[in-house]
């Protein structure tokens, strides 16, 4: 493209923004460039690159509308993160201190640019250990008295595993057998999921796709969006299986640099999984459920791929007792 190309591109489910509004509506600089095509596109939004005479950024459009109510609190939590030295893209607002821009018909944030690497869950435990450590030392902005969510704290359970099983044997999904072959292990795991104990404002979303690895030698926590209330206990179970379910060395390394970083967490029991069980099974549940009700081939496909996750790397009784042994 030459220098007279105007920045234009479909960002947002049926909206239409330029560089130039987005850079105005954050007060970003002059000579505004969004990227032609996502840098990264998520489960609930997609990224571009914005390049401005100021520097980098990233511009992320959500695929559901999202008020400024709805994301008060992750933000806080967020900028409270970055603030304490956790690495993590800075939080850009507008003059008017809002979360979201308006731009063209459709709704953006802002973050600073960070060139991260695809996810990788070989990265190195003790950087990790230690970044996770940092997320669970941040001091709350303010106190979040909502209850932990569902989806982080209770079990799908066995009468509505049995259930979406027939469902899917019926409709002849790719993954109904894997699915119900491991139907026994994953009743089995919900008799471990005991209610959060030590609560929190927490990140909730430690996955690899979200602590990444950077080009600089780093790690960055992305997507602080689903942050809120969650036992830093079980979340530490969740980042544990993550980044090192199959080596017994990498666990304990792990655990060892978060403990030496202050990180408050413990994996003593098999309790210490209950947040990984939950938002597994309830992963599970809602992706098989999405491919039930697609109504196109690529839809059907993607959330088969979606429970691919599970299925294909279970997170079965014998993982995690082994992990479990690893770290105590």
């Amino acid at each position: 493209m030459n220098a007279l190309t105007v920045w234009v591109f479909r960002i947002g489910p049926g909206g239409v923004v330029d560089a130039d509004r987005i850079a105005d509506a954050f007060g970003l600089g002059r000579g505004a460039r969004l990227s032609p095509e996502p840098a990264a596109r998520g489960r609930q939004g997609a990224v571009w690159r914005l390049e401005t005479d100021r520097g980098l950024f990233a511009v992320k459009v959500p695929f559901e509308p999202v008020g400024e109510d709805d994301v008060r609190g992750a933000t806080a939590f967020h900028e409270a993160a970055y603030d304490a030295g956790v690495p993590t893209p800075r939080v850009y607002r507008t003059p008017a201190g809002e979360v979201f821009g308006d731009v063209g018909d459709t709704r953006a944030r802002v973050y600073e640019w960070v060139d991260v690497l695809p996810p990788d869950t070989s990265l190195d435990p003790h950087l990790v250990g230690a970044t996770v450590a940092r997320v669970h030392r941040v001091p709350e902005p303010r106190r979040d008295h909502r209850p932990v969510a569902a989806w982080y704290a209770e079990p799908v359970g066995a009468r509505r595993w049995d259930a979406l099983v027939a469902r899917l044997s019926a409709a002849d999904a790719p993954f109904a057998a894997a699915l119900a072959v491991l139907r026994d292990d994953l009743v089995a795991l919900d008799a471990w999921v005991v209610p959060p104990r030590r609560v929190r404002t927490s990140h909730r979303d430690l996955w690899s796709d979200n602590l990444l690895p950077t080009r600089a030698g780093g790690v960055c926590v992305l997507d602080w969006e689903n942050s809120g209330p969650a036992d830093p206990w079980y979340e530490l179970g969740c980042v544990l299986f993550e980044f090192g379910r199959g080596d017994a060395g990498r666990a304990r390394a792990l655990v060892e640099a978060y403990r030496a970083s202050g990180g408050p967490g413990r994996v003593a029991r098999r309790a210490d999984f209950s947040m990984l069980i939950a938002q597994l099974g309830h992963i599970a549940e809602h992706a098989a459920n999405a491919w039930l009700a697609a109504t196109d081939p690529e839809a059907r496909a993607d959330a088969a791929d979606w429970v691919a996750e599970l299925v294909d790397d279970p997170h079965t009784p014998q993982v995690l007792d082994d992990l479990l042994a690893a770290v105590t």
